[in-house]
């Protein structure tokens, strides 16, 4: 029995090829996790989604702060109900790796700037609290900008919702102390509800339910989302025009005439600006499969 295992983090993650942290962690770079704050849900699940990624979603959370998008990098953790055997166990395992404290400040101690705790605390709201005022505090402190994602409780809400720099999500509230827990898992797979989250993968939470992006697909992510938002500039522009239909933007696949239209359009309106460096040759490449026969649908 191992915890944050550096070994098995790599094991877990053999598609990225990038910078890791000293844990193993993937580390998606910080320009990626910029851009997730200008775009939407809708934006960054689809081409997850179309990748048969179709467990990456969930919205049944409460919000500390309404409004709030949450983009950081997963540290994840799972617990079970407790057990003196295993609980025994898991306490000298994390005294021999030098760990102190309670396991959730185990994890807490862990966690760096732009991390994001990811919680499986299998949705114990009584004596379930993983987070309270005062370790929320801490959470801020050590990740500036990230936060949590619990399945499972919170305490001392008032004391938390003061603390405006991080944001999480959660299942419940309860004044009770969290009690008769064992932690199973440290930077392991975790499930929050319907959706399973790797150490490393870029959490994104808004629109009331929390994402989780595998890391090895988050460029992909950024760029197809950027390349979704301009087309609906673009297509907005286009229909109102009357220069193509609905049917047409809605297509999955362009014309190379459309693709023309829309990187001329890219490279000479004001709006286009911030996307000029996007690569569209994928997208070349399809319209040429179409022209050979090969059909399109539309989503």
């Amino acid at each position: 029995m191992h915890f944050n295992d550096r070994e098995e983090i790599i094991a877990l993650t053999p598609q990225w090829t990038g910078e890791r942290f000293a844990d193993g962690r993937p580390k998606v770079a910080d320009r990626y996790l910029d851009a997730l704050y200008g775009m939407t849900l809708e934006e960054v699940w689809k081409p997850i989604f179309l990748k048969g990624y179709e467990n990456q979603f969930e919205g049944k959370l409460s919000t500390l702060h309404q409004g709030k998008k949450m983009v950081g990098r997963a540290v994840t953790c799972s617990f079970c109900p407790t057990r003196p055997d295993l609980h025994e166990t898991a306490m000298i395992t994390g005294t021999s790796e030098g760990r102190r404290g309670t396991y959730n400040q185990w994890v807490i101690d862990s966690l760096v700037e732009r991390d994001v705790v990811v919680v499986d605390m299998y949705d114990k709201i009584y004596k379930g609290t993983f987070l309270g005022g005062n370790l929320t505090t801490a959470v801020a402190a050590r990740t500036k900008s990230g936060g949590a994602v619990i399945w499972g409780g919170v305490r001392d809400l008032e004391q938390m919702k003061a603390i405006s720099d991080v944001q999480v999500f959660y299942r419940g509230i309860d004044p009770t102390p969290i009690r008769d827990f064992v932690m199973t898992g440290f930077n392991t797979t975790t499930r929050i509800g319907g959706a399973v989250c790797l150490p490393g993968d870029v959490v994104f939470g808004a629109g009331g339910g929390v994402l989780f992006i595998p890391s090895h697909l988050v460029a992909e992510v950024v760029d197809g989302a950027a390349k979704t938002h301009v087309k609906d500039i673009f297509g907005f522009e286009m229909i109102s025009q009357g220069v193509f239909t609905t049917a047409q933007i809605d297509q999955s696949v362009w014309s190379r005439h459309m693709l023309d239209r829309l990187i001329r359009f890219i490279q000479t309106d004001a709006r286009g600006e911030e996307y000029r460096e996007l690569d569209w040759t994928q997208e070349y490449a399809a319209a040429e499969e179409l022209t050979g026969g090969y059909g399109q649908s539309a989503l």
